[in-house]
């Protein structure tokens, strides 16, 4: 398997409910796991933070979250099936996001600071999950992929929103009446 990127049309696909979790549905999370971490290990200034099943193809809700954010090396994702918004709310606030599925663009997207969401860890017990700043930014970035939405939709046409990484890691503005408005690959128009 491998990380697909725009404009593959099952990225805007809606995907399936997780109706048992078996051997099946553990080898996706595993695979999740290892194509995520082969991703991080080719960007040295990123980190690969979360990642849904539909950024392989695969069209079930599950997403896996990084059990620790600020640590490159702690490399632990906790897997999510089934995952469910039961509420957004707090302060909207716009802050840099990136998507191994929307290579070299990045956006300020504007999002609630905090969620609450309930979904299923691998072993089927259910969770409620209370999230803040960058844990709830991230959440609700990987839900929006099983409703087939990426980061940039939320973004379209907003001039100073996109940028893209230079070679010394720093995030710099994109033109974008040039690069991004008319990129139809981007948009998964081609």
């Amino acid at each position: 398997m491998k990380i697909i990127t725009t404009p593959d049309p099952r990225l805007r696909e809606k995907s399936e409910k997780v109706r048992v979790i078996d051997d099946e549905i553990l080898g996706v999370i595993g695979e999740m796991r290892k194509l995520s971490l082969d991703w991080e290990s080719k960007h040295p200034y990123e980190l690969s933070a979360a990642m849904a099943a539909p950024q392989m193809g695969v069209l079930k809700r599950i997403i896996i979250i990084r059990d620790d954010m600020e640590n490159k090396k702690k490399a632990s994702f906790t897997a999510l099936i089934n995952p469910e918004v039961i509420k957004a709310d707090g302060k909207v606030v716009r802050d840099f996001e990136g998507c191994l599925s929307v290579p070299s663009i990045y956006g300020k997207v504007p999002r609630h600071s905090k969620v609450r969401v309930k979904a299923k860890l691998e072993d089927g017990t259910e969770v409620r999950l209370k999230a803040t700043g960058e844990m709830a930014r991230t959440l609700l970035h990987e839900i929006d992929h099983l409703d087939g939405v990426l980061f940039i939709d939320h973004i379209k046409g907003e001039k100073d929103a996109f940028y893209e990484m230079d070679d010394k890691g720093e995030l710099v503005p994109v033109d974008y009446d040039s690069k991004i408005a008319g990129n139809k690959k981007l948009w998964g128009e081609e």
